[in-house]
């Protein structure tokens, strides 16, 4: 009888536990050992109610707004948080570089929405300027610039909201789900 072949989350799983540094490599890493205590203070590794949305709310944060060492910035900002840094670190990779120009087009198309640049203002500027200066740099600064960076912090405040939520819900399901499953198999034994 041929073994039946893992699922992909099965899968997944046991990548994520072969390639997450655990707690032992982390502290006897060089470049830690001089914040080795606070880094590995226990509270932050356990996957706890409080937690786990912090650090999906947290990774959201670091994922989205900065580009590059999204890792690292997580597991410093878990610090005074209190938030889980594996769950802050893996959340990171909601940027990818399949979905970062995604987010970014998104950012500056709700950017340019709220600020409504150009149709507020009779005459079009902007449009304006870019066209008898014909400098990309001008319009950058100008127009595209202010329009990213708002429509950036907005993505990813809703985000980190929704990603704080879903996560909070989601482990009040899965304990749920755990205590139903436990009542169950005590009634089967009793019964």
């Amino acid at each position: 009888m041929p073994l039946k072949k893992p699922g992909i989350f099965t899968r997944l799983a046991a990548w994520w536990r072969r390639s997450m540094p655990t707690r032992e490599s982390l502290e006897h890493n060089r470049f830690l050992k001089p914040v080795a205590h606070r880094v590995l203070a226990p509270e932050l590794w356990r996957f706890t109610r409080r937690s786990v949305p912090r650090g999906v709310a947290l990774g959201m944060v670091t994922g989205i707004l900065f580009p590059v060492a999204q890792i690292v910035l997580s597991a410093i900002f878990a610090l005074p948080f209190r938030a889980n840094i594996p769950t802050a670190a893996a959340t990171t990779f909601i940027t990818n570089p399949l979905t970062t120009p995604l987010f970014w087009l998104a950012s500056y198309w709700i950017g340019g929405r709220v600020l409504r640049l150009d149709s507020q203002v009779p005459g079009s500027p902007i449009a304006g300027a870019v066209e008898a200066n014909s400098s990309w740099i001008h319009w950058l600064w100008a127009g595209a610039l202010p329009s990213f960076v708002i429509g950036l912090v907005i993505i990813t405040i809703v985000f980190s909201v929704a990603g704080y939520a879903l996560s909070a819900l989601g482990w009040r399901l899965w304990i749920a789900h755990k205590w139903r499953h436990r009542h169950h198999k005590i009634d089967a034994a009793n019964g």
